[in-house]
């Protein structure tokens, strides 16, 4: 279904401590986004290897009319930001931002993309329509960016092509699946980023 996401990477395990080794050389800010209800909060909490913070609240009546979520049984929305931290291969660090999904949070959305060097945008495919505001999103702030299409129970399965093509993606965007629950499956999405991000600082200017 996907473009094949490599090798996986050498991560440390969760709660390995909440201070760095001395072997880390680099750090790099990476955003999570998408859209209500996709998996943001769900990845941060599972790749990250220190207690993560999460600003979730309770889903209210007042915001019923325009927060709507593909999983009706969501009660809860970020409301600021989810943080998370992973080391990747014992020399990178990635500080892992999630982003509210609603659009009405632009303005915080862009306030924690500064200093950002990519972004991993979750995508379901029971409602690909609801990605186009963070994929546009993105695309204004000229953000590079990786899909992680994050499977749910039942929801649709399709080819990568018709992807692409529904999703309005350039040929070297990377295409990855992912189960946000799956430690293991998300640090593969996060790796394909880490490759994406570095082909395109080595490219030849």
């Amino acid at each position: 279904m996907t473009d094949s996401p490599g090798a996986p990477a050498s991560v440390s395990a969760p709660d390995s401590g909440k201070y760095l080794t001395s072997s880390v050389a680099g750090a790099a800010k990476i955003l999570v986004v998408g859209p209500l209800g996709v998996g943001k909060t769900t990845l941060v909490g599972t790749v990250s290897e220190i207690k993560p913070l999460f600003t979730e609240a309770a889903m209210s009546q007042a915001g019923a009319g325009v927060d709507t979520a593909v999983d009706s049984a969501k009660t809860t929305t970020t409301v600021s930001l989810d943080f998370g931290r992973l080391t990747i291969d014992g020399d990178l660090v990635l500080y892992l931002f999630g982003t509210p999904g609603q659009q009405r949070f632009l303005p915080a959305w862009r306030d924690l993309a500064k200093g950002a060097l990519g972004a991993l945008a979750l995508v379901d495919t029971r409602d690909l329509t609801a990605s186009f505001d963070a994929l546009g999103n993105l695309e204004d702030l000229d953000l590079p960016f990786a899909i992680a299409v994050n499977t749910f129970p039942g929801s649709p399965r399709y080819g990568v092509d018709d992807l692409r093509s529904a999703l309005d993606l350039l040929p070297g965007t990377p295409l990855v699946t992912c189960d946000a629950r799956d430690r293991a499956s998300s640090i593969r999405a996060l790796a394909a980023l880490v490759r994406h991000l570095i082909a395109i600082a080595t490219e030849p200017s």
